[in-house]
């Protein structure tokens, strides 16, 4: 049985996860350690510390996928999974315009 090689030595990890927490950027701590972002953070998430980028639309808003609409059309109109999955093809701003209409008219 052969040994595992450690990617990061436990010295390595403290300091990382020292500097992530003390605001250090992920990119900065990668070339520091000579290791690809990619890896930093794979390694601060399995530390439990890395938070991932939360993404907003131009307005701030959070982004909605499609999916999301067409499932809640789909539900709201009683549809089956399969018509479900074909809204899905349908272009996303009208898939929002109608689940707003639909959440509307409920209210």
């Amino acid at each position: 049985m052969t040994a595992k090689t450690l990617n990061y030595t436990p010295e390595q990890t403290a300091k990382m996860v020292a500097d992530y927490q003390a605001g250090v950027t992920v990119e900065s701590i990668a070339e520091a350690l000579g290791k690809t972002v990619r890896s930093v953070v794979a390694k601060l998430s399995r530390e439990k510390v890395y938070i991932a980028k939360t993404y907003t639309t131009k307005t701030g808003e959070a982004v909605v996928k499609k999916d999301a609409h067409a499932d809640f059309i789909a539900t709201a109109l009683g549809l089956t999974e399969a018509d479900a999955d074909s809204l899905t093809k349908a272009n996303k701003t009208a898939l929002a315009k109608i689940a707003d209409f639909i959440k509307a008219e409920k209210a």
